[in-house]
């Protein structure tokens, strides 16, 4: 691996424990500088975030609301719970952003092509919309397991235009998926560019995706104080590889408030049974950036194990690492059990089937009000369409899937 230079690194480095950094084969390093080059003139440049602003609005249908959850706060023991709408959002969670600042970030920088990795599929699905949208040809890679669990996803990126290519290798999941991506846009990278839809590779993607990401949380700080008066005193969101963490706890960093990460729980506490890097991980690289990473007692990077397609990926974030390291963000597990418990619940009492992602955070609202919690913003990161398989397996087991 090729590390570029100091002053490139440094910068892109994350707290305390030096999380982050850009750990890329030798084929990428000029991509990823010419990346960083146009991000940061499309950051400085009025008329980019003019045309994000008015995509985001007419496109994806921001600003998402904010819904009290009145019945699921007395259930679980709070005194208000406000949830925050990605699941309203079109194509049906937050990957949208995202996908829609990096494609406008492509056709400024000349490409033609587009290519993106999922695991849960949301990425993929937004990623081929905003290619729609835009005239850009779609590529998406998507582990063959991922596929079998996630089939309605498959389908309609196939109907917005996308070439959905499965991945065999490994596990089948959002990590070999990765690895497919990067390597075809080593391969492409002079017409191509890779929509990252995670907060993590190899800089400047995490800082990429935090950005494009932190609408989330700056409507909801707008939001939650026109409806409560106060800022809440917990803000609660699922955490695969950190992207819809970040966009919605990022805008609170400073605030006085308790942020949480709930993070895959699995059906065990062996390696293997789970995706908590936190609580189990150690130091490592993987696809490009130095993070959190679940490893055998070889360093190898270890095999998950979760009810959600979209929360089994092996590491986490670099910056979301960071912050949890530093103590700025707590980073909690649920379990299969616990999410799919907490989902059921939130559908008899409020109507609202949310993704099996998200349910990993509505598992940690009885905790956080046996620990004396009252008010708390919570991340609806999607919609549940596209689990429906895995909740009906649920539902005849008893609640794994």
């Amino acid at each position: 691996m090729t590390v570029p230079p100091a002053e490139f690194v440094l910068p892109t480095r994350f707290g305390r424990a030096a999380f982050g950094g850009c750990y890329a084969p030798e084929t990428l390093m000029t991509p990823l500088l010419e990346l960083e080059a146009a991000f940061r003139a499309a950051q400085a440049d009025p008329d980019f975030g003019v045309a994000l602003a008015r995509e985001l609005r007419e496109f994806a249908g921001r600003a998402t609301p904010l819904t009290p959850a009145p019945q699921l706060a007395r259930a679980t023991g709070l005194q208000a719970l406000y949830l925050k709408r990605e699941d309203l959002a079109h194509t049906g969670a937050h990957k949208i952003n995202n996908a829609l600042g990096q494609a406008l970030l492509a056709r400024r920088m000349g490409k033609t092509e587009i290519i993106a990795e999922t695991g849960a599929g949301q990425h993929g699905v937004a990623t081929a919309a905003a290619c729609a949208r835009l005239g850009l040809v779609c590529t998406v890679y998507m582990g063959a397991t991922d596929m079998a669990r996630q089939a309605p996803n498959v389908a309609r990126m196939k109907l917005l235009g996308a070439n959905v290519i499965p991945v065999t290798a490994g596990q089948g999941t959002l990590r070999a998926a990765v690895n497919e991506a990067m390597r075809a846009w080593a391969a492409r990278c002079d017409r191509a560019h890779y929509i990252l839809g995670s907060a993590l590779g190899p800089h400047p993607f995490p800082t990429i995706v935090r950005s494009f990401q932190r609408v989330i949380g700056d409507e909801a700080r707008r939001q939650v104080l026109a409806a409560h008066g106060t800022l809440p005193e917990a803000i609660v969101a699922c955490a695969g590889g950190g992207s819809n963490a970040l966009g919605l706890l990022v805008p609170f960093a400073e605030d006085n408030l308790r942020r949480m990460a709930v993070e895959a729980g699995g059906h065990g506490r062996e390696l293997g049974e789970h995706a908590a890097r936190l609580d189990g991980g150690r130091t490592g690289v993987l696809h490009g950036c130095k993070t959190l990473l679940l490893q055998d007692s070889h360093g190898y990077t270890a095999g998950t194990a979760s009810i959600s397609a979209g929360l089994d990926y092996p590491a986490l974030g670099p910056e979301l690492a960071a912050l949890a390291v530093d103590g700025r963000v707590e980073v909690w597990r649920a379990s299969d059990e616990e999410a799919f418990a907490a989902a059921q619940q939130l559908c008899a009492l409020e109507g609202i089937l949310p993704a099996l992602e998200s349910s990993h955070a509505l598992a940690a609202l009885p905790r956080l009000a046996r620990e004396g919690v009252r008010v708390v913003l919570l991340g609806l990161s999607g919609r549940g369409d596209k689990d429906i398989a895995s909740y009906e397996r649920a539902l005849k087991s008893g609640g794994a899937a």
